[in-house]
């Protein structure tokens, strides 16, 4: 095996390639040139102080949202691939430990097993246009970045102690909240255009907020997250007023983003997080809290529409059935109406290719809407069949089992066992949301989720000595 000394040599020798090849590229774009010696910086950082460059990234992942249009979360994430495999094989060449846990194993496998509708596309063996196989590319490239993700926070093992390491990532949330709150106070005319999504079409004000995330509905699932890790936090600390404040600042902001599938989700999670010690007391602090939410969500006009459209659904009027609902949704403006007739339509065109599907990421190109399936279940079933369907499932299921298999080896009222109740009623809750919404496609909740539960792996018990 290579010494550290020999495998730095060969990274110096990869830098100067990497030179000689922007100065090829001085002669093309200049800009380019900019990218390649300012993704140097960034690698000479990471691997010359490994554990603050990490933090860092897992920090910045949640302010890059608003410049989407610019590929700079495609480009981080990308780069975030590069560099850990990079590592990885750095490590193993210097007789390393490149640490892994057993679930990691069986996410890579499921991370796998999506490529094999990628490649069903560009053979040709699906019914679909080939043209999309683009789309179905860069959706599996998202999914093996939240591999890496995992793996990259596995190598901190051993270096940071997990508490300290999950109270580093809330300082992920300073760029979002102050965005959030900028949405809330300034008028639209002082926002920088890439905060002023989701405008009212009549007013031309901001009507929901979505601080860095640029959709309401993702910062919703992201606020969640971060919710959950909250309330961990105060259960964790002696000082508990500074964790009730972030926990009702989040929670105003969480309603602030009018997301109604959101309620939804908040009230699971609370009725799972509060089972294991359901008390009167527990008991009336949740349905006070969600009673807090609902009210505040009502408060607006907006929330109040939200709701009342709820009464013009199959949900809540029995007058109405399915077949009527996807009737009225092309003129109703109902959101939940217009579901029922797109998940309908992904039905009707799964029948045609029930055993494989589409493809990864073709559900938007299935019906007349050219939009995503509002519904992570319908649309696993569309784009990778009965055998998609079934593999979905089971990895959802290995989740579950997975953080039921971490509560059962922790001390029971340990950091490590409170933190994977907590998870264990994100991920049901989350499990619930992907029947209204696209939760998959959420990727910054997913970067932090993966995040959390590769800590939460960590030997929490063993007495070490970290850095």
């Amino acid at each position: 095996m290579l010494t550290h000394q020999r495998a730095n040599l060969i990274i110096s020798a990869g830098g100067v390639g990497v030179a000689l090849f922007a100065g090829y590229l001085a002669g093309v774009q200049p800009l380019y040139v900019g990218l390649v010696l300012g993704g140097l910086a960034i690698a000479f950082y990471f691997f010359t102080s490994f554990e603050s460059a990490v933090l860092g990234l897992l920090i910045l992942r949640s302010a890059l949202d608003p410049f989407s249009l610019q590929q700079v979360p495609a480009a981080f994430a990308i780069g975030l691939d590069v560099l850990t495999l990079i590592y990885v094989v750095a490590t193993l060449l210097t007789n390393g430990t490149v640490q892994t846990d057993g679930f990691w194993w069986l996410f890579a496998g499921w991370v796998v097993l999506q490529g094999l509708w990628v490649l069903l596309l560009l053979w040709g063996d699906m019914s679909l246009n080939t043209a999309v196989w683009l789309d179905s590319i860069r959706e599996w490239v998202r999914l093996f970045s939240w591999l890496m993700v995992y793996l990259l926070v596995m190598q901190l093992k051993d270096r940071i102690h997990p508490q300290k390491m999950i109270s580093a990532l809330f300082l992920a949330l300073i760029l979002p909240l102050t965005a959030a709150l900028l949405q809330i106070l300034l008028p639209l005319s002082l926002l920088p255009d890439f905060l002023q999504g989701n405008k009212n079409s009549i007013t031309g004000e901001i009507s929901r907020i979505n601080g860095t995330l640029g959709l309401s509905n993702t910062f919703a699932t992201f606020l969640l997250l971060f919710i959950g890790l909250t309330y961990w936090q105060m259960n964790q600390s002696q000082r508990r007023w500074p964790w009730w404040l972030l926990l009702a600042l989040l929670a105003f902001f969480y309603v602030s983003t009018k997301a109604l599938f959101s309620l939804m989700m908040l009230g699971v999670f609370i009725l799972v997080l509060i089972a294991p010690k359901l008390s009167l007391i527990n008991l009336m602090a949740g349905v006070l809290f969600f009673v807090v939410v609902i009210a505040l969500f009502g408060s607006t006009e907006f929330g109040q529409q939200r709701l009342g459209s709820l009464s013009q659904t199959p949900l809540l009027n029995p007058d109405i059935d399915i077949s009527r609902a996807i009737l009225l949704s092309q003129g109703d403006g109902n959101s939940f109406n217009w579901r029922l007739a797109q998940w309908s339509l992904l039905l009707k065109a799964w029948e045609d290719s029930p055993i494989l599907g589409y493809g990864l990421a073709t559900s938007r190109y299935l019906t007349i809407y050219n939009n995503y399936a509002h519904n992570d279940y319908v649309r696993a079933l569309a784009e990778g069949g009965i055998l998609g369907f079934l593999v979905f499932i089971a990895f959802l299921g290995t989740q579950l089992i997975h953080l039921m298999e971490l509560l059962r080896r922790s001390p029971a009222n340990s950091p490590q066992h409170q933190l994977c109740w907590v998870l264990l009623a994100l991920l049901v809750a989350i499990m619930v949301g992907m029947t209204t919404e696209n939760i998959l496609t959420h990727t910054t909740l997913f970067f932090y989720w993966w995040t959390v539960v590769a800590i939460a792996g960590w030997n929490w018990n063993q007495p070490q000595s970290y850095g």
